[in-house]
């Protein structure tokens, strides 16, 4: 997750809190950089993780941000988006 990107998803992650469950994945920053951007850009309304490895990147094909992927309760891989957050299309999936 962007910057500029940040203020919608933790808008959209309080919003649909009963829907979706939203967890973010730094990668990009040192501990401190991640820390830093948590502290400015959300209210911690969904948990952020740190991976300085990039295994978590590798592991869903990502190669740079904004990017989401949605899963399901059991695991899975339902979508990824490269891009904008999609908020339409990940209700329309959580919702089935």
């Amino acid at each position: 997750m962007c910057r500029a990107e940040a203020p919608d998803v933790e808008q959209f992650a309080r919003a649909h809190a009963d829907e979706v469950r939203v967890i973010g994945l730094g990668t990009q920053d040192s501990g401190g950089e991640a820390a830093e951007f948590v502290r400015d850009y959300l209210t911690y309304s969904f948990p952020m993780y740190w991976d300085e490895t990039y295994e978590s990147w590798s592991a869903f094909g990502i190669t740079g941000q904004p990017a989401a992927v949605m899963l399901s309760a059991d695991g899975e891989v339902v979508a990824e988006w490269r891009g904008v957050f999609p908020e339409d299309e990940v209700l329309a999936l959580a919702r089935g």
